[in-house]
């Protein structure tokens, strides 16, 4: 029987699949998550994830790998985890106040068999102080995250509204990977 297997450590990645009720395993990637500067947020996040897939995939070839990535826009430009404290800062300020985008590309693979996708979702935030965004800094929580903030912990406080897949903003689209399974084991 093929198995499942994600290709991520990431706490709420794993946290997000085991809603599917369905038995996994996690063998994180090591890939380098470079993005070229010239490349649209649409098709990086879903290269990305079929990097991060196929990585693990030639380690388990009858089994079906899950690879995923996720980026915010803002302005055109593509945010993904801070470098540093003034990273985080910067991209705090440039999200202030304003509305973004967070992509959220998923990759299946078993073997030669290549399934991909992204999902959008629009995130508007409040106004945001520069005491805010210290705050939010201290408390460690912004710095393996895309964009600099986690919808899921203290960043929700940051936001004004989401239209769109709110699992797809935490780190994966459960809702359609379920049906995207589906139709890939068939």
């Amino acid at each position: 029987m093929q198995s499942i297997i994600l290709a991520s450590s990431s706490p709420r990645r794993q946290e997000l699949l085991s809603l599917l009720q369905i038995p996994f395993r996690v063998h994180s990637s090591d890939i380098d998550e470079h993005i070229p500067h010239d490349m649209e947020a649409e098709e990086a996040v879903v290269q990305l994830a079929e990097r991060k897939a196929k990585a693990v995939a030639v380690q388990f070839l009858d089994d079906i790998i899950i690879g995923s990535d996720t980026v915010v826009v803002c302005d055109g430009n593509i945010l993904g985890k801070p470098r540093d404290r003034e990273d985080a800062f910067a991209m705090l300020r440039q999200l202030s106040g304003r509305e973004h985008r967070v992509l959220t590309g998923v990759a299946l693979v078993k073997g030669d068999k290549v399934k991909s996708f992204y999902k959008e979702t629009e995130v508007t935030f409040w106004e945001l102080t520069d005491s805010d965004i210290t705050s939010y800094l201290d408390s460690g929580e912004p710095f393996d995250k895309a964009g600099s903030y986690g919808i899921q912990g203290f960043g929700s406080l940051f936001v004004k509204k989401i239209n769109g897949d709110y699992f797809s903003v935490v780190g994966l689209p459960v809702s359609r990977l379920s049906r995207e399974l589906k139709h890939f084991q068939d």
